[in-house]
């Protein structure tokens, strides 16, 4: 089970430029679907990077799925040579995406979020609506099976402030 608390501190505490997507994006907003890991798009620059990289280390990222042994170092050269990641930790299932279908770069998501509160850190979390158009382009089973909570969910709270 992924310790998303845990994994939230890590990179707030580092000041991580960051956005959460994906299932906990839309727990946030309320969705009830269960998820067991965490996605991130993050800033590109190095320093940022940099950030990234150091406050992953001591949980160990390495790539979900890639057989026991394979050499792979979650490391600022790697990170800028690569772009999107999906990692297994000590702290559980992790993906950074430098890039997301539908949204772009952090840069580009970064407009279309807003500041949470979460485990006692500040963070930033995708709009619902905008969520809503990642999980369209996405285009997978499991994506288009989440939309209709998530657009009950924008339609409830269109009503709630009157509009619709």
């Amino acid at each position: 089970m992924t310790n998303i608390a845990e994994i939230l501190v890590a990179l707030s505490r580092a000041n991580v430029s960051f956005v959460v997507i994906g299932g906990i994006a839309g727990i946030a907003h309320g969705a009830a679907r269960v998820t067991f890991d965490l996605d991130i798009v993050y800033g590109r620059s190095k320093e940022n990077v940099e950030r990234l990289v150091l406050a992953l280390a001591p949980h160990h990222p390495y790539l979900r799925g890639a057989p026991p042994g394979l050499p792979f170092m979650f490391d600022v050269e790697t990170v800028l040579h690569g772009l999107n990641f999906t990692l297994t930790t000590d702290l559980g299932d992790l993906d950074v995406l430098g890039e997301v279908i539908g949204g772009g770069s952090y840069e580009n998501l970064a407009v279309h979020s807003r500041e949470i509160e979460a485990f006692g850190v500040t963070c930033r979390c995708v709009t619902l609506a905008k969520l809503i158009e990642l999980k369209r382009a996405a285009g997978r089973p499991k994506d288009f099976e989440a939309i209709a909570e998530l657009e009950l969910l924008r339609d409830k709270a269109s009503v709630k402030s009157g509009s619709q």
